[in-house]
């Protein structure tokens, strides 16, 4: 795909890996909407000529508001960047169930539906991709955020299933499973905190703008699956090869072992 002149709808924009693709997208020439709860966030991150929309994107209403935005001010949307998510470190057999549904709304069916409400425009061009950005916990289950892992292995999937449903309309599709990203990600999970093992992990992160160009660079060669950074495959390829003694490391560094 050609970036130059496309009109990218990013949600999760005010900061991290979403305010980082709105710097990376613009710098390759496309036009922006950008949709986050912070305003200041989103002003801060939003180039020249940008929309912004504030607003909770768990609700139905803010999602409907930021596609009709778009589409009034530039008629329309050929990247979808579902970026907006949030994490929970607390364990799935005791977490309470009004978190874990908050956690599901926004990062599954928040998605869900901006692409129920921009497919039909994008079906009508003929083109698009949407990009729905997951987690390596997507990938291999993470069991000190294992609600957030089901979340994003559920995005994974509607984002495989969607390929092949919209293939004919010619719209391309584009997961991203970064593995550590440096963002602020951890600051603001519903509840819980990250092990101790997690949290030095942090170290080996790579910072949103590594991120972000990736997701360009992705969406430059319609890449069906990003992985940011690639050395993130090799602990998918164990995880698929080695399950046990993945599932125990794993285990070992939550605590449980």
């Amino acid at each position: 795909m050609k970036i130059d002149g496309k009109v990218a709808l990013i949600t999760g924009a005010s900061e991290g890996i979403g305010a980082a693709c709105a710097a990376e997208l613009a710098r390759a020439g496309a036009r922006l909407s950008l949709a986050a709860r912070s305003q200041p966030g989103l002003e801060r991150a939003a180039p020249a000529g940008a929309l912004v929309t504030a607003g909770d994107l768990a609700l139905a209403e803010t999602r409907r508001r930021v596609v009709e935005r778009t589409m009034e001010r530039f008629g329309a949307i050929d990247i979808l960047v579902n970026n907006a998510g949030v994490g929970s470190y607390v364990p799935s057999w005791c977490a309470p169930m009004e978190d874990a549904r908050r956690l599901m709304e926004l990062n599954f069916f928040a998605p869900l539906e901006m692409v129920q409400l921009v497919a039909p425009h994008m079906r009508a061009r003929g083109q698009g991709t949407i990009v729905n950005v997951s987690s390596i916990g997507g990938k291999m289950t993470l069991p000190w955020a294992t609600l957030y892992s089901a979340s994003k292995y559920a995005l994974g999937s509607l984002t495989e299933g969607l390929r092949m449903e919209l293939r004919r309309d010619g719209i391309k599709t584009m997961l991203v499973c970064p593995a550590f990203v440096k963002t602020g990600f951890q600051q603001h999970v519903l509840g819980g905190t990250a092990p101790a093992d997690v949290i030095r992990g942090r170290r080996f992160a790579i910072t949103a703008g590594e991120c972000a160009l990736a997701i360009r660079r992705g969406l430059e060669r319609d890449a069906r699956t990003v992985l940011p950074p690639r050395a993130g495959w090799l602990l998918v390829a164990l995880a698929r090869l080695f399950p046990a003694a993945m599932e125990a490391r794993l285990a070992a560094m939550n605590g449980t072992a």
